[in-house]
């Protein structure tokens, strides 16, 4: 199913302030607190990410496979990584998200603190076991470039408008954090 980037954008408007005034008062903010209880429940279901998180290491048995999660973001968030060896993928992490708020997934990697999106062509093989296997397990689409970098009017710490876009308010606000 694809949802349109005004049906993405009612979404996000829902978890995030339009305001600085109520980003600045998270205490008081109610789209903070609805984004808390979505991750409340889905914490219910951490085992679920963990059992994806198991079956992914046997899908890249060559890769070493983290958990990058953190539920100041809007999403569930994994990265993989090359084992020591692989000179020509070092540096190299290719990250997967799965988002709370919407049926909807994206891919980037990281190289040297430098994001690229979609990954390289270098990555296409971890790429596409990734892709697979987010879409197999969490029945989500992933959203191209394009979508994801649509501007958006919300304040998603540390991003403010006009600098804000979908990828900030679905997925990530710090995309180069990782573990």
């Amino acid at each position: 199913m694809n949802h349109s980037i005004e049906e993405l954008l009612a979404v996000a408007r829902t978890y995030w302030p339009s305001s600085l005034e109520a980003s600045l008062r998270p205490e008081a903010c109610p789209e903070y607190h609805r984004l808390q209880e979505r991750w409340r429940q889905e914490l219910a279901h951490l085992d679920r990410w963990h059992a994806f998180l198991d079956v992914l290491k046997n899908d890249l048995p060559g890769f070493i496979v983290g958990d990058a999660t953190a539920t100041v973001d809007a999403c569930w968030r994994c990265a993989v990584y090359p084992r020591e060896g692989n000179a020509s993928l070092s540096d190299w992490a290719v990250v997967g998200c799965v988002s709370i708020l919407a049926p909807v997934s994206t891919l980037y990697a990281v190289h040297q603190g430098e994001l690229f999106s979609p990954p390289p062509s270098e990555m296409r093989t971890i790429s596409d076991v990734l892709t697979r296997r987010i879409e197999s397990t969490w029945k989500v689409v992933a959203l191209s470039q394009d979508i994801t970098q649509t501007p958006v009017p919300l304040w998603v710490d540390p991003h403010r408008p006009p600098s804000t876009t979908l990828f900030h308010a679905l997925f990530t606000s710090q995309p180069k954090s990782l573990p």
